[in-house]
């Protein structure tokens, strides 16, 4: 089959020194296959860490984008899903094993095959081979098994949605799993790209809402997302006060933390769970406040094929959209600057239309 030539962007080599324009190949759709033009992509925090080869694992060349909102323009013969014109998404995985207990589970996201899931950019997660590799939704169409592409509410703003696909199923999946509902007492500590998402998905799911930011100037737009109160993080007497007055603490920084100075919000049997940091905290966990109020602290990846379709489904019914910023492709690098300034609110989505009608 003639391969089907695509504008992209991405990193070239382990010198990080900006996303450039290049030309990837895209397979034509086999039997099980979608082939989807992309209209919008989410610009994620980890999106900047694997072009800068942060966590020692990247394949170059690197085109970044897991958070892909398009419209598909073709099928394979066995699909039955999706035809021409649907409007569809594709998250942070492409494939999986689909044989071992969790993808059996509807679990992909934690596949325990030989390489893990396959990532929709940079490969295997688990990379064996490092001439196999993926390349991402900053580019003008993808091709992608049925099973892994996503449905779009016709109740979502398309322009605004992208982030969902990642931002959402990650917050979304751990308060589903600790059974976060009405009578939870909940903190979100981080109000960027993730936490914005799980202020609003813990108040929708009922829970009395807590945002902990280092910033006193999030919080109007922490209330405004639902947050019943804010907490500063740097105001030593107030995290002192909210000792012991937590269920759940869903802690979205994506750097290196200090992790003991939440575990003590933690009530007796409370659970702090944290995503977005792929490594380890700052310091090491003091064992004896775990311990003395039989606490957990837990760790939660994006989510299954069937609950990101759940998560969007939700976000639907409950009016729930990120807060975006619309940028162009040829902007990205500008836009990466200032998601490490900690200048975007909340989520950059970048309009596909500006790569296509690029020359």
């Amino acid at each position: 089959m003639q391969a089907l030539p695509t504008k992209a962007y991405g990193a070239t080599g382990s010198i990080f020194n900006g996303l450039k324009p290049m030309e990837i190949e895209r397979t034509p759709p086999q039997a099980d296959e979608v082939h989807i033009d992309i209209l919008y992509c989410g610009v994620c925090h980890s999106d900047l860490h694997q072009v800068k080869n942060d966590w020692h694992n990247t394949i170059y060349p690197c085109v970044p984008g897991h958070e892909i909102i398009g419209r598909v323009i073709g099928v394979g013969s066995a699909v039955t899903k999706f035809k021409a014109g649907d409007v569809v998404g594709v998250g942070c995985m492409i494939d999986s094993c689909g044989a071992c207990s969790a993808c059996q589970e509807g679990e992909e996201n934690y596949c325990e095959g030989p390489v893990s899931w396959t990532a929709t950019y940079n490969g295997y997660m688990k990379p064996q081979n490092k001439d196999f590799n993926t390349f991402g939704g900053y580019s003008t169409n993808i091709v992608v098994k049925e099973s892994f592409v996503l449905r779009i509410p016709e109740a979502l703003d398309i322009k605004a949605a992208a982030p969902i696909l990642c931002a959402g199923i990650t917050t979304y999946s751990p308060l589903k799993y600790w059974q976060v509902g009405p009578g939870s007492s909940v903190a979100v500590v981080g109000i960027g790209g993730l936490g914005h998402m799980a202020v609003q998905l813990a108040r929708a799911l009922g829970a009395t809402v807590t945002a902990i930011t280092r910033d006193a100037d999030k919080q109007p737009d922490a209330e405004k997302l639902g947050a019943h109160q804010v907490l500063v993080s740097t105001d030593k007497k107030a995290m002192e006060a909210y000792e012991l007055q937590f269920d759940f603490i869903l802690i979205t920084i994506p750097d290196a933390f200090e992790v003991n100075d939440y575990v003590k919000l933690a009530k007796r049997n409370g659970v702090i769970t944290t995503v977005g940091l792929i490594g380890p905290y700052k310091a090491p966990l003091d064992n004896q406040e775990i311990a003395m109020h039989r606490r957990s602290v837990a760790g939660s990846v994006i989510g299954g094929i069937a609950e990101t379709q759940e998560v969007l489904e939700f976000c639907a019914k409950h009016q729930i959209l990120p807060e975006v910023e619309m940028i162009r492709m040829q902007d990205i690098n500008d836009a990466y600057d200032k998601m490490l300034d900690k200048e975007v609110r909340f989520r950059y989505v970048i309009d596909m239309q500006s790569l296509k009608d690029a020359e």
